[in-house]
């Protein structure tokens, strides 16, 4: 493989912290030759981190989309709804385009966004990285094996811990459906992705339920003010008292969404932050409309049905997940990092231990990396496991997901499909 160059668009969590770290881990591979970050504090540790030249620090994608092509490849890791027109502008002027997920909040513009890929005929990832861990790799070649016959059913359980979804989805960006996107496809497009590979054939039927049900003002306890830090009253006894998840905790937790708290990260820095900004407010009295939790069935044109349950109501973090077949069974938990194997005939079990499980969604991050890099110095000759066109199927199925939650129906993919491009 040869050397890349890149940019890198929204230096935040994900782009600076979840993929752009490859490059330092892997310099021979890859260098980062350009930033666009609205934030000068992030702008300027990047830089610093990955030795940008002044010229080549951009506050917009439009500033640098403006410039001369400058590098063999864009990531676009801006909020949700700002990827469409980044993307679009950034396969056009001849980048190849590693973007964050959900492609768009919406579904017109993701079908868009895959027609657009096809007719450049550039690398136009979708960064669904669980496809890239060592666990769904490894449930994915038993199922080729014929290890458990034919594939039947799956029960698919998200397990949103409940720190990740106090951080994310009540008090961060993630918050309002309409602000970005709906918690279906915000966080659980991972799922709906991975469930479509494992299946390996096309979704035709969905219906979906759920509801905010706990994070929400008629539920805040007595007394309780709108910020952590104002004396509540029932800190001892609450589990998502900000200073709870964000200093005492020593964890990933801690670890990664404290650097969104505040680019001071020292405890005092952090505890600034929580006085007054979003990441200190009472989840109780945040102004959040996301599900808490959603329930999603589906049929499978080869007669495949999936049941999938998000749950922000887990101590445990990952997946788990039974899939069951012909002639056995796969139960599978991703924070074990454990895959279990039983055969209907002979009641033997074997079980699959993959190790510690590794930091950045079980390895998928650095594992879209490298796939990345691979695709795009082979210029692009070689289709990537989550490309556009792949990933389109998977968005839809997330809106007909939502859809049929807001409307109490079954909604049918082809017609759904239908209406959308009318």
């Amino acid at each position: 493989m040869r050397k890349i160059t890149a940019v890198l668009v929204g230096a935040g969590q994900r782009g600076a912290g979840a993929y752009a770290s490859y490059a330092l881990k892997y310099p021979d591979q890859i260098q980062f030759v350009a930033v666009a970050e609205i934030d000068p504090v992030r702008r300027k540790q990047f830089m610093h981190d990955h030795n940008i030249p002044a010229e080549h620090g951009y506050e917009s994608w439009e500033q640098v989309l403006a410039m001369p092509k400058l590098a063999d490849a864009m990531l676009v890791c801006t909020q949700d709804q700002m990827h469409f027109i980044p993307a679009c502008s950034a396969l056009r002027k001849g980048y190849h385009v590693l973007l964050e997920k959900p492609m768009s909040p919406d579904p017109l513009e993701c079908i868009i966004l895959g027609e657009i890929a096809e007719s450049y005929q550039r690398v136009f990832s979708i960064c669904h990285v669980l496809r890239f861990t060592d666990f769904f790799k490894t449930i994915k070649k038993l199922l080729l094996k014929g290890r458990i016959g034919r594939l039947v059913t799956i029960q698919h359980t998200e397990n949103v811990e409940y720190a990740h979804y106090a951080h994310s989805f009540v008090r961060g960006n993630w918050r309002k459906s309409k602000e970005s996107s709906p918690m279906i496809l915000a966080k659980s497009c991972h799922d709906m992705d991975i469930l479509l590979w494992l299946a390996d054939a096309n979704c035709t039927k969905i219906a979906s339920f759920g509801s905010l049900t706990h994070f929400q003002k008629e539920n805040a306890p007595k007394g309780a003010p709108k910020m952590c830090l104002d004396g509540c009253p029932i800190q001892d006894e609450c589990p998502y008292y900000a200073p709870k998840i964000y200093i005492e905790r020593d964890d990933w937790i801690n670890k990664v969404f404290r650097t969104v708290v505040s680019s001071d990260t020292s405890d005092e820095g952090v505890l600034h932050a929580l006085k007054e900004g979003p990441y200190g407010r009472c989840v109780y009295q945040c102004d959040n409309d996301v599900v808490d939790h959603q329930v999603v069935n589906m049929e499978f044109d080869n007669g495949v049905t999936v049941a999938f349950t998000m749950s922000a109501f887990t101590f445990e973090g990952g997946r788990s997940l039974k899939l069951m077949g012909s002639n056995g069974q796969i139960r599978a938990d991703m924070e074990r990092n454990e895959i279990e194997t039983t055969s209907f005939l002979t009641g033997e079990k074997e079980l699959i231990h993959l190790g510690s499980p590794q930091e950045g969604h079980g390895g998928g991050d650095e594992g879209i990396m490298e796939d990345f890099v691979r695709l795009v110095s082979l210029d692009g000759n070689v289709a990537g496991l989550t490309s556009a066109h792949v990933s389109v199927q998977s968005h839809l199925m997330a809106f007909a997901a939502e859809k049929s939650r807001l409307e109490n129906s079954v909604v049918h993919m082809d017609e759904f499909y239908e209406l959308l491009k009318k």
